[in-house]
């Protein structure tokens, strides 16, 4: 497309030219169209540099369990070296190559401001591999001092070297910076002819940026020593289960850990020379423990089928038992001769939590009550505890606004629970005789904490309206 335009660009020029000298009424415009097109067709920033590819990260040393038994035993678990990273692609330079005819020459001038174009960016180099790590040795032994005939190299791999960063390209600069376009309106020789002169600018292209260099990939780690006095390879150990709390009904679930101590001087339990982490494991003892879940909330286990509970078994040989946090459970645990039974006394769904609501608004003056009722109807397992802000105003006296009467927790002696029902006396509280009298427009906002365990949760509930008469008052 490019060089079909440059071959008719000629026939555009003596079209534009030959029309340019008849004698017609407008503007005289032509050869700043073909210019402009020109200029479209021309004009191109310089490319970017492509990204260098990151170096790929070594391989870690091999793992490997031994039996020593005095006999010498020479081990490379080494991790190989990273990668070096790509370096960035060097940009392209801008097409700079029209700028006489495009930028202001005299044969061809364009009726707009230019920006020549800009120079190409230069690709950032890659990011060097990093280096695998020394693989981990566990050494079964009856005699300690067997393992001074070891001799291991668990060394980890060099990072790789960040690619160059690519070399930005100058953007064009322009021939002209300044020139002047005449445009004429009207027929020549008649008053209405009138030209115009108008100036236009041309600006520089920008300059590409270098690329940055990639950064050096990271030094790989020293392998690890584990020690166990055994003859026989340790089982594998299932500390943690995750299961559906509905997999827990009659069904025991056994678990096990693998104890271990961390100590220091690993290199010197084994060949001088050696290469590994000083920090090394010691196997203690094996703990084992069977869980077993006893349901005692009124909801079936089934109808929780899908929440997750996490088992744990800790050094100490406890049972960590944590269920999802959409589900709150009240429970107690008891260990007895490897058995670990967790009673569940209540399970609610977090949703069922908080749907207090205001059931009733009722009597005045010291009578004056706001009853709140749990929807979900597990209040007799959730404790509650009520925040209170209690605003007024005053329309007998023509008062405009609310002000706050009273604002802090509602004492326990003032709420009392009926099932899933509690009544607040707000007007023992210390609230002027005035705000509490029939006719006062109130603004309450309760906030209510609910806690279950550990578990806890806010709900805001407002209510707005009058204080009735109590022969008028209704009641639901």
């Amino acid at each position: 497309m490019h060089n079909g335009f440059r071959s008719k660009l000629p026939l555009l020029l003596t079209f534009c030219l030959f029309t340019s000298f008849l004698p017609a009424s407008g503007s005289v415009l032509c050869p700043a169209v073909a210019s402009d097109e020109y200029y479209r067709v021309a004009r191109n920033n310089g490319r970017d540099g492509r990204t260098g590819t990151d170096g790929r990260s070594g391989r870690s040393g091999e793992n490997q369990n031994i039996f020593v038994n005095g006999s010498p035993v020479n081990l490379d678990l080494s991790g190989k070296d990273g990668e070096d990273g790509e370096d960035g692609e060097h940009s392209d330079r801008p097409d700079c190559g029209y700028q006489r005819d495009a930028y202001g020459g005299q044969r061809l001038r364009v009726s707009h401001d230019i920006n020549a174009p800009n120079g190409g960016n230069g690709g950032n180099g890659g990011k060097g591999g990093d280096g695998g790590n020394g693989g981990s040795l566990t050494v079964y032994y009856s005699n300690l001092a067997d393992l001074r005939n070891i001799s291991v190299r668990a060394t980890g791999g060099q990072g790789g070297r960040g690619g160059r960063g690519g070399n930005g390209t100058e953007g064009c600069r322009c021939h002209r910076r300044r020139w002047e376009v005449k445009t004429c309106k009207g027929t020549p020789g008649s008053p209405d002819y009138k030209c115009t002169d108008k100036v236009y600018r041309c600006s520089d292209g920008s300059d590409g940026r270098d690329g940055s260099d990639g950064s050096d990939g990271s030094q790989g780690r020293l392998g690890t020593l584990s020690i166990v006095n055994s003859k026989e390879a340790l089982a594998a150990d299932t500390p943690t289960v995750q299961l559906a709390i509905s997999e827990l009904t009659n069904k025991p679930v056994n678990l096990s850990k693998n104890k271990w101590n961390l100590r220091k001087g690993a290199t010197s339990l084994l060949a001088p020379g050696s290469a590994i982490a000083d920090d090394y494991l010691e196997f203690e003892q094996r703990l084992e423990e069977t869980f077993q879940i006893v349901w005692q909330e009124k909801q079936p286990i089934t109808s929780f089928g899908n929440q997750a509970v996490t088992l744990n078994l800790t050094d100490n040989k406890q049972v960590e038992v944590t269920f999802a946090e959409d589900l709150w459970v009240d429970g107690s645990i008891k260990n007895e001769a490897n058995l670990t039974t967790f009673t569940v006394n209540h399970a609610i769904p977090k949703k069922d939590v908080t749907r207090l609501a205001v059931a009733e608004f009722a009597e005045a003056g010291q009578n004056l009550n706001l009853k709140i009722v749990d929807l979900a109807a597990k209040s007799d397992a959730i404790n509650t505890q009520f925040r209170i802000k209690f605003r007024a105003q005053d329309n007998l006296y023509g008062f405009s606004g609310y002000k706050t009467e009273y604002e802090g927790d509602i004492p326990n002696e003032l709420v009392t629970r009926d099932y899933n029902r509690f009544t607040l006396a707000l007007g023992k509280l210390k609230i002027p005789d005035s705000a509490l009298r029939p006719g006062v427009n109130v603004d309450i906002e309760v906030v209510a904490t609910r806690s279950l365990g550990i578990r806890s949760a806010k709900q805001t509930i407002s209510w707005q309206g009058a204080i009735r008469k109590p022969s008028t008052a209704r009641r639901n």
